[in-house]
């Protein structure tokens, strides 16, 4: 428990990652796990947790994308943190790299080959290499911190 709220004072930016199954289905998940690595070659990477059940799509498939959410997203946010739901139902999108879904309206968006993956506890780390990337200019950040969303830092 400590551990846990220990981390939670890291504030961090809020994604989607996205990527799509080799029967065509998507799938997404809310992920505040995401840095860089690299900027030559430009990697980033992010993590999921072994028991995931989106594991499959994300350990076998060719790519995915990390999208950056912006301060007006915290409903998607929460929608792509839900179990047993479709998550995409009414969400606006387009094709990106390797069919990966990029969500309208974001703040940024990694479009990322799936270079490697390494088994980290209970975790597996993924690295992308960045096929294409796009931010929208001026766009506010949602933000994670503490258990909760906010659109600006708290003071």
């Amino acid at each position: 428990m400590g551990f846990r709220s220990a981390l939670g004072m890291f504030a961090t930016g809020v994604t989607i990652v996205t990527a799509r199954a080799p029967d065509g289905s998507l799938v997404g998940l809310t992920a505040n796990s995401f840095n860089s690595v690299s900027l030559s070659p430009p990697l980033v990477l992010w993590s999921l947790g072994q028991k995931a059940g989106s594991m499959p799509v994300f350990s076998r498939g060719s790519h995915y994308a990390i999208n950056i959410l912006a301060a007006d997203q915290k409903a998607l946010a929460q929608r792509f943190a839900t179990r047993d739901i479709d998550r995409f139902a009414g969400v606006a999108w387009r094709e990106g790299a390797g069919g990966a879904p990029v969500l309208d309206g974001v703040a940024a968006v990694f479009e990322c080959a799936n270079r490697s993956q390494y088994e980290e506890g209970d975790h597996v780390i993924f690295v992308g290499e960045v096929e294409s990337c796009s931010w929208r200019e001026g766009a506010q950040p949602l933000i994670f911190h503490g258990g909760r969303y906010y659109t600006e830092l708290p003071i």
